[in-house]
C-alpha cells in the first residue's frame, strides 16, 4: 500500500488550529498515512498542543500583515520571505504528497511554499467571511473546504465544499445525559456562560450580578469559565454580591474546562462569543445561543458569524459594548420565558450542524494525491 505524507498547518488563534488538529487527527487513523507534519509558528498556542500529539512539529516564525505601509511592513516582509523559504526547504527535506491550510497568517509561507513547489495544498476557511489568505490563495488550491454557506461565494474556487468546521467526535456521540452525568449534574435547565479560553471581562462582570437570580428565580444550573486570568476576580466580587454562591450547588465556577463538548452537550442555552468553532461546537450540541462578538477580531469576522447565526434564527445577538447585567438578563429571558422560542433555536441550531466536517475534509485531501 502506498503511504502518504501530510502538512498540516494553521495557528493563532483555536479558530485556525482545532480545526487543522482534528483533520490531523484523522489522518493517523488512516492506513495510508505515513508521516504527518505540523507547521506552524513555535511562540503560538500551536505549538504546545502539537507537543502532546504524535506527529512532527515543523516551527516557522510568522505574523499577521501590519495594516499601513511603512517600515514594520518592510520588516514583517522580510520575516515573511524568510519563512517561505524555511518551508520550500521543508518540502524539499520531507516530501509531503498534500498540503493542508486553515487560513491565517500561520499558514501563509507553507502554503505559498506549496504552490512554488508545485505541491497540491487543500484549505479550509472557519468563518462566515473567509480572511485574507484564504481570499488571495483559493484560486490555486486543488480544492476548497468551507463552514459556512455564504462563504463559498466570496471565494473564486469551482472545487469548493461547505462541510463544516471539523470537530471531535464526542460532540457526534455523547448524549446530554451523560455528559450531565459526567458534569454532576441534574437533569434540569443549564446555562452554560463562557468567553473563551482568557475569560471576557464584559461577560464576567454581567453574569456575577445575576447568577443568584438564575439560580434562585429559575432554578437553573450555570457552568461559568471565568478565564484564567480572570477567576479570581470573578471570585472576589461574587464573595460580595452573592456570598452564598459557594454553597449554591446550582452554580459550577471554574477558570478553564478541558472538555468542552462535555460541557457544551449539558447544556441547553450558551452565552458565547461568536468565534467559528464555538459556533461550529454550540450547533453540534444543539444548544441555542446568546452570541456576544469579540469586537477586535480580525476582520470583524465573529461579529459576521454572528449575524450570520441571527439570519438564521440559530441564535441571540448582544453587542460586547452593551453587555451589562440587565441587558445579559433580558436576553436570557427571551429564551427562559419561552420554551417555544428556545426550542426552536436550538432545532435550528442542530440543522446547521455538520458532524463529520473531517471525514470530508480528508476525502478531498486524498483526491489532492497524485497516484
Amino acid at each position: 500500500m502506498r503511504k502518504n505524507t501530510y502538512f498540516i498547518t494553521g495557528g493563532g488563534t483555536g479558530g485556525h488550529i482545532y480545526p487543522a488538529i482534528a483533520v490531523a487527527d484523522e489522518l493517523l487513523k488512516e492506513d495510508d498515512t505515513e508521516k504527518i507534519y505540523y507547521v506552524g509558528n513555535p511562540n503560538n498556542l500551536e505549538a504546545s498542543i502539537v507537543a502532546n500529539k504524535n506527529y512532527e512539529f515543523l516551527p516557522v516564525i510568522s505574523s499577521g500583515m501590519p495594516r499601513k505601509i511603512g517600515f514594520s511592513l518592510f520588516v514583517w516582509s522580510l520575516k515573511m520571505f524568510s519563512a517561505w523559504i524555511k518551508c520550500c526547504i521543508y518540502i524539499l527535506k520531507y516530501k509531503p504528497d498534500v498540503i493542508f491550510g486553515t487560513g491565517g497568517y500561520v499558514s501563509a509561507p507553507t502554503l505559498l511554499a506549496g504552490l512554488t513547489m508545485k505541491v497540491p495544498f487543500v484549505m479550509h476557511d472557519c468563518d462566515a467571511n473567509p480572511g485574507l489568505v484564504t481570499r488571495k490563495l483559493a484560486p490555486y488550491a486543488k480544492c476548497l473546504s468551507v463552514a459556512f454557506e455564504i462563504a463559498k461565494e466570496k471565494i473564486k474556487n469551482q472545487n469548493c465544499e461547505i462541510n463544516g468546521n471539523p470537530i471531535r467526535q464526542e460532540f457526534a456521540i455523547l448524549s446530554k445525559n451523560d455528559a450531565r452525568n459526567e458534569m454532576k449534574l441534574e437533569n434540569k435547565l443549564t446555562i452554560c456562560i463562557m468567553g473563551g479560553s482568557q475569560g471576557a471581562k464584559s461577560i464576567n462582570n454581567a453574569t456575577v450580578n445575576i447568577l443568584q437570580t438564575l439560580s434562585k428565580d429559575y432554578n437553573a444550573q450555570v457552568i461559568f469559565q471565568t478565564g484564567k486570568k480572570n477567576y479570581d476576580n470573578v471570585i472576589n466580587n461574587l464573595k460580595e454580591i452573592y456570598p452564598e454562591f459557594e454553597n449554591d450547588k446550582n452554580l459550577i465556577i471554574r477558570p478553564y474546562f478541558d472538555n468542552m463538548a462535555v460541557v457544551l452537550k449539558s447544556s441547553d442555552i450558551a452565552i458565547s462569543r461568536a468565534g467559528s468553532l464555538s459556533i461550529s461546537e454550540l450547533c453540534a450540541s444543539s444548544t441555542a445561543a446568546i452570541f456576544i462578538p469579540y469586537p477586535f477580531a480580525a476582520a470583524d469576522h465573529q461579529r459576521k458569524n454572528a449575524q450570520f447565526m441571527v439570519e438564521q434564527n440559530a441564535g441571540l445577538y448582544l453587542e460586547d459594548e452593551n453587555t451589562n447585567p440587565e441587558t445579559l438578563l433580558k436576553s436570557l429571558k427571551e429564551l427562559l420565558d419561552n420554551p417555544n422560542r428556545l426550542s426552536q433555536i436550538q432545532t435550528n441550531a442542530a440543522k446547521l450542524a455538520k458532524l463529520d466536517g473531517a471525514k470530508n475534509i480528508i476525502a478531498q485531501i486524498k483526491s489532492c494525491i497524485k497516484q
